[in-house]
């Protein structure tokens, strides 16, 4: 059961449709929610790192704090109507201990939901805070595309399988979520699979979960087949193994993780 839900939240317009994803899924399940606001304490580029002058930085973490405050306002004040238990979390830390922040805070969480990286702006600071949630956190990571989750929890979902133990977590993670769907879609992209996906198919099964198995063609990639088959199927969900090199700062996401990221057009929830 989906019980403490965590949500990223900024200054961004896809903040709002991160929140209202975390509140339709808290009314589902009957979950709290807790809203962490990041603040990144400013430095001189090109100045090995040093931070502002103490005057200067008092006032952007002024700016910033109230930034904070009335997205956080805003967000609990959307909980309420709805009769949600909510709570607000603030952390502020250099750019690149961020991503570390998030993690912990998500570790005693079931889900956290960040959003897809817009490459316009923020970029590889966004990517860097996805990344943690699964990575770094223990804990599965619900990642919401910048045009917002159609339907929370999902009616269709499409779980990628490729026998991975990554594989095999996400699914798991997936549980309370797949349970509530009414079609669930095992797609299996290997060639040679040595752990067939009617294994996994059967696992689901026994948990009330109305699951079949799918083998699709990968010759366009497979990041490429599972988006055409989540669209073909008019999924509302994408269920994945994240696979990438955490403890690196460069982000060397999986191939198939980075694409996904890059082109989603649903939510998808990944686990590490």
């Amino acid at each position: 059961m989906i019980k403490d839900l965590l949500v990223h939240l900024d200054e961004t317009p896809a903040s709002e449709r991160r929140l209202q994803a975390a509140l339709a899924l808290a009314a589902a399940c009957g979950a709290q929610i807790s809203a962490l606001y990041l603040i990144a304490e400013p430095f001189l580029p090109g100045m090995g790192g040093r931070h502002l002058p103490a005057e200067l930085l008092r006032e952007h973490l002024a700016h910033a704090e109230a930034e904070a405050g009335a997205v956080l306002a805003s967000a609990t004040a959307a909980a309420e109507r709805l009769g949600t238990t909510f709570a607000v979390l603030r952390a502020s830390g250099p750019v690149d201990r961020l991503p570390q922040l998030l993690a912990r805070h998500a570790r005693c969480t079931d889900l956290t939901i960040v959003g897809q990286a817009d490459l316009a702006t923020h970029g590889v600071d966004d990517t860097a805070l996805i990344e943690a949630a699964f990575m770094d956190s223990g804990r599965p990571a619900l990642v919401i595309p910048r045009a917002g989750a159609t339907v929370l929890p999902p009616r269709r979902a499409i779980v990628a399988w490729d026998g991975s133990r990554e594989a095999a977590r996400a699914a798991n993670d997936a549980i309370p979520l797949l349970q509530a769907a009414e079609f669930v879609l095992v797609v299996d992209a290997r060639e040679a699979a040595d752990h067939p996906g009617a294994e996994l198919v059967a696992h689901l099964v026994r948990h009330k979960i109305p699951a079949e198995l799918r083998q699709v063609a990968s010759s366009a990639g497979i990041a490429e087949a599972l988006l055409a088959q989540a669209n073909a199927e008019a999924a509302d969900l994408l269920v994945m193994g994240g696979y990438g090199h955490s403890r690196f700062r460069e982000m060397m996401l999986g191939g198939t993780t980075r694409s996904i990221l890059e082109q989603m057009t649903l939510p998808v929830l990944f686990a590490h």
